[in-house]
């Protein structure tokens, strides 16, 4: 069967307006699958004796502790135990259970035992300078289970073509999926001293089909034998497992309960204020509402950095970035009014940018490196 892109977006489309429907009630309880990568007949990467099935499993059994500690916190494991467990049936457990969150973990290998440090990947609207070769290790399980040419319809974790095609479904959650994945870098680099080696977007099954915010965590490389030797060991993996929740924690404290504006934060003290002159929209940037929000519509995310030409941007003006954790987030348009941001975002679409969403920028001092560029 061959790929069928067309009919793959309208499912997916039909299945995330569902979801969209469902999840934006509000909850009491803040749901969070917890995936531990590979398991039965799957073993992952193994080196030097570290088998990348038997950490992850026992890396996401200790943040599920942690976090089963919070109130009002549900944990859901897509596996427990040394079980092979379907790719496909992974984030479809996150879906079932309208979860908030979908946290992946995994661990990293190469020929060359040399690299070391963790990283975080997102499902990203962008697929320039994307590794093959993590997207193929991460889903190449694929090709163990039974019926995959019709189950995946006819994907090819082997070919460049299908990684390249593959659809994204998580475009929507994009923002808040990275901001998760840098809380998470940034406390295995500022409390633990890992090496981090940054957020990135692959093209990963796992990730393309959660249709909520959702990371893939590599705990490190088990082809170094130091860093292997670290994460397969009990005091390696509690606190690898305490920076994870942590950084769940303090996701879930910063965005739970605002579904409609995603949020970011500036290094900038400058806010720029919208006055109404004789029927005409006119910015000025004196004015210091620090504790006053700004919005932005977000327009796409890449590990490229682009001039910020109207031409480059489908003509539209007023454009500006925020850099983090090698990620570029391209934004138009600034404004203090939601309603007035929402119109922009319409303007967008129009525009060609279809899964363009409104960001709320904080004005306050950022702990989390992150720039914002204007011009």
């Amino acid at each position: 069967m061959k790929f069928n892109s067309k009919n793959f977006i309208l499912t997916t489309i039909v299945l995330m307006l569902s979801y969209s429907s469902v999840n934006s009630q509000s909850k009491d309880v803040f749901s969070v699958v917890l995936d531990a990568g590979h398991g039965g007949k799957d073993p992952g990467n193994s080196y030097h004796g570290f088998v990348e099935k038997e950490i992850a499993l026992k890396t996401v059994l200790k943040v599920g502790q942690f976090l089963e500690n919070e109130k009002n916190i549900k944990v859901i494991y897509t596996r427990t135990s040394d079980v092979f467990i379907e790719l496909a049936n992974r984030p479809k457990v996150a879906n079932k259970a309208n979860a908030n969150l979908f946290v992946s973990i995994h661990c990293n290998s190469v020929k060359n035992v040399a690299p070391f440090g963790t990283e975080t990947f997102v499902m990203g609207m962008s697929r320039h300078d994307m590794n093959l070769e993590v997207a193929k290790n991460e889903n190449s399980v694929i090709l163990l289970e039974s019926n995959y040419k019709q189950k995946y319809q006819g994907f090819d974790p082997n070919k460049p073509e299908s990684l390249i095609g593959l659809t994204m479904m998580q475009e929507e959650n994009l923002n808040n999926s990275i901001n998760l994945a840098s809380e998470i870098q940034n406390n295995f680099t500022n409390k633990l001293k890992r090496n981090s080696r940054g957020v990135k977007q692959q093209p990963l099954w796992v990730l393309d089909a959660s249709y909520m915010p959702s990371v893939l965590i590599e705990l490190g490389f088990l082809s170094n034998k130091q860093e292997g030797g670290f994460l397969n060991s009990d005091e390696g993996q509690l606190k690898m497992a305490k920076q994870i929740a942590d950084a769940i924690l303090n996701y879930k404290n910063k965005y739970f309960g605002d579904r409609n504006v995603a949020n970011t934060k500036s290094e900038s003290k400058e806010v720029v204020l919208k006055k109404e002159e004789t029927g005409k929209k006119e910015f000025t940037k004196d004015v210091n509402l620090s504790k006053s929000p700004v919005y932005k519509v977000q327009l796409a995310a890449s590990s490229r950095k682009i001039d910020l030409k109207s031409s480059n941007f489908k003509g539209l003006k007023n454009i500006s970035y925020a850099h983090s954790n090698n990620l570029y987030k391209y934004m138009y348009g600034e404004t203090l009014n939601i309603d007035e941001a929402r119109k922009m975002q319409q303007e967008a679409k129009k525009a060609g940018y279809l899964q363009a969403f409104v960001v709320e920028i904080k004005q306050e001092r950022n702990n989390d490196n992150e720039d914002v560029v204007s011009q």
